[in-house]
């Protein structure tokens, strides 16, 4: 509630980014997730999207779910530094699945079942991750 307010209000939204960007600095994990999805997918400026993606990666390397997801999204986008990378993104999502995020074993299965992105298809990695599928 109070983050939906703070958007419409910008005084407001630029304190919290303030204080979201000095508790990553900080290594709070929990803001560097936060913080740097905030700054990859909706950051204007600059930098903003590989800073995003450095604290992503600092949050998931902490064992952040949710950042594991997304580092793993951002390895599949053709906007990686190194084009989309299969590998880089199984081991991201595996990590993801490991401590619990949803979808994460979900688009294992997809991938293993697809192939692509430098990735072989493999059917039994496939079948494992959609046991593990919610």
């Amino acid at each position: 509630m109070a983050s939906r307010q703070a958007v419409r209000q910008p005084k407001l939204w630029r304190w919290m980014e303030g204080q979201f960007a000095r508790m990553a600095a900080l290594g709070d994990v929990k803001a560097q997730s936060f913080y740097g999805h905030i700054l990859y997918f909706r950051g204007q400026g600059f930098g903003a999207r590989q800073e995003g993606a450095r604290l992503l990666r600092l949050a998931a390397e902490a064992g952040d779910a949710k950042a594991a997801y997304q580092m793993g999204v951002i390895s599949l986008s053709e906007e990686a530094s190194h084009g989309p990378d299969g590998r880089e993104a199984v081991r991201w999502w595996a990590r993801a699945a490991d401590a619990g995020h949803p979808l994460a074993a979900v688009r294992l299965e997809q991938l293993y079942r697809a192939g692509g992105h430098g990735l072989a298809a493999d059917a039994k990695q496939a079948d494992f991750y959609k046991a593990m599928s919610p």
